[in-house]
């Protein structure tokens, strides 16, 4: 079952994970079971992941971190939305983030 995200929605850390940026990339740890898979102890994101991440600050909504995006890498937000979109249900599924509004 897939964890809907709504575009007008603000999201943020969960408050059981710890994040951590070491060499340009940023490392989610769960501090509690059932966060994450089980193999996959820690969580990394690539270079889009942690642009996506550093916007993730419980006010701004989805909508507005796609604009921000899409205004930084000069790529329409049509198409940048459904990628933002599946990474932060991910994250949702995993419990790695929550809806803060």
């Amino acid at each position: 079952m897939k964890d809907q995200v709504n575009l007008d929605g603000a999201y943020g850390p969960s408050d059981d994970v710890v994040v951590r940026e070491i060499e340009g990339e940023i490392i989610i740890v769960p501090l509690t079971s059932g966060i994450g898979d089980i193999e996959d102890e820690l969580y990394t994101l690539n270079e889009t992941g942690r642009a996506v991440w550093k916007r993730l600050d419980g006010r701004a909504s989805v909508r507005e971190v796609v604009r921000s995006l899409s205004e930084e890498f000069d790529d329409p937000e049509g198409e940048l939305e459904p990628d933002v979109v599946g990474l932060l249900e991910e994250l949702v599924r995993r419990k790695m983030i929550v809806r803060k509004d």
